[in-house]
């Protein structure tokens, strides 16, 4: 969002969101963060420098109200905004444009992500087959002989708390993943390590 809101215009963006009214500075973080449907949100340490500064130039005013500080724009916030109003329709074009980019961007993370998931679950329930196997096998060879019944793999305490974990796991994994608050970087690492995971595991049981 660096390039969008270059030269003042993240400025220029809250003059005109204080225009509709004052607000305090959470909401203008959430307004924000509305227009680029949750794909982008300033920090409050990008968002409050920025008002003390509007405030201090006298473009923006403030009051408390249950102690925040509500901020309202001034008369000459609001000559700024008639004198930069081309400027402000292309930046609306503008970030129009960048929140459909960043709307196929996390489609597409989205996607590799769930497919990257998809394959670690199968992954953990093959592991888990070839364990609940592997110890079925173990448990039959060490039962003495004349014990009656079959040997009954699932009655493991240990895969009970696999089957536990795994499902744990995966409800976790697959929270993060709608809740889409991941950076791009975030979730790349993820993917890393989903790949490690499941590396790993095979490893482990080769």
């Amino acid at each position: 969002m660096t390039a969008v809101f270059s030269h003042g215009r993240l400025r220029l963006y809250l003059l005109k969101l204080l225009d509709d009214g004052p607000k305090h500075g959470y909401e203008l973080i959430r307004l924000l963060e509305d227009r680029f449907l949750g794909l982008y949100a300033p920090s409050a340490g990008t968002i409050y420098p920025r008002l003390q500064r509007m405030e201090a130039e006298g473009l923006v005013t403030h009051t408390a109200v249950g102690g925040r500080k509500v901020y309202e724009i001034t008369e000459a916030g609001r000559a700024e905004l008639r004198q930069r109003a081309d400027e402000l329709s292309t930046l609306e074009a503008d970030i129009g444009a960048a929140v459909e980019d960043l709307s196929a961007l996390a489609g597409e993370i989205h996607n590799e992500v769930r497919g990257s998931v998809r394959d670690l679950k199968r992954e953990l329930r093959e592991v888990a087959r070839q364990t609940r196997q592997g110890a079925w096998t173990a448990s039959a060879t060490a039962r003495p002989a004349g014990d009656g019944g079959s040997a009954r793999p699932d009655d493991s305490p240990l895969l009970a708390e696999f089957d536990k974990r795994l499902a744990a796991f995966t409800v976790e994994v697959g929270a993060l993943v709608r809740a889409r608050r991941l950076s791009d970087n975030q979730l790349r690492t993820a993917i890393r390590m989903l790949d490690g995971a499941a590396e790993g595991l095979r490893r482990l049981f080769r």
